[in-house]
């Protein structure tokens, strides 16, 4: 009787820690990180999906404003052509690389609008008006998504350093940290307007 007691103790003391050992939350928390930094890209394909319209309808307003346009132009194609996987989120030298080239994109579109108040014809354009909308709730999406990354990050980092998930993470899963998506050092200033 004693031994069937302890037996049964010993099988309840194994399921509590199975349980408890965080094993399917850092597996949830990862899925999660992943399907909100999907969230961010697509909200970043979106923006670089509307920029050659805008450059386009800009161009035929202010056509001696080359340099900006092909700032634009130029910032457009390196911010799409620096990809991240999901591998990279652990990457804080892939990330940094991500978010340069995607700071580099705010800014010149940023100098892109700037230019623009000097045309107020263009101001005035019904499709320049509507891709500036389109573009402005972009941005809006961005940073929302990135937000919620950000948070998801956050969730689960915590979720592989706290005990005993910390101990499963390191005999099982071998999980690395998730870099968070920073703001650009040069985007908190904002561009000069000058006429």
């Amino acid at each position: 009787m004693q031994k069937h007691a302890v037996l049964t103790l010993i099988i309840s003391m194994a399921l509590i820690t199975l349980t408890g050992c965080g094993y399917n939350t850092m597996q949830k928390y990862e899925e999660a990180v992943f399907e909100t930094w999907g969230n961010v890209d697509s909200n970043l394909q979106r923006r670089a999906d509307l920029i050659p319209n805008l450059v386009e309808t800009v161009k035929g307003y202010a056509a001696h404003e080359k340099e900006t346009l092909q700032a634009v132009i130029e910032a457009r194609s390196k911010a799409t052509s620096v990809k991240l996987s999901t591998k990279d989120l652990s990457n804080a030298e892939a990330m940094q690389r991500f978010r340069s080239a995607q700071g580099e994109l705010s800014s010149a579109l940023s100098r892109l609008l700037v230019v623009v108040e000097r045309y107020p014809n263009l101001k005035a354009n019904q499709n320049f008006l509507a891709l500036q909308d389109q573009l402005e709730g972009t941005e809006n999406r961005i940073n929302v998504a990135r937000q919620r990354y950000n948070q998801a990050v956050q969730r689960f980092n915590f979720s592989i350093r706290k005990f005993p998930n910390n101990l499963t993470n390191n005999l099982l899963l071998d999980l690395e940290r998730k870099e968070y998506f920073k703001a650009e050092e040069g985007s908190k200033t904002a561009p000069q307007v000058k006429f």
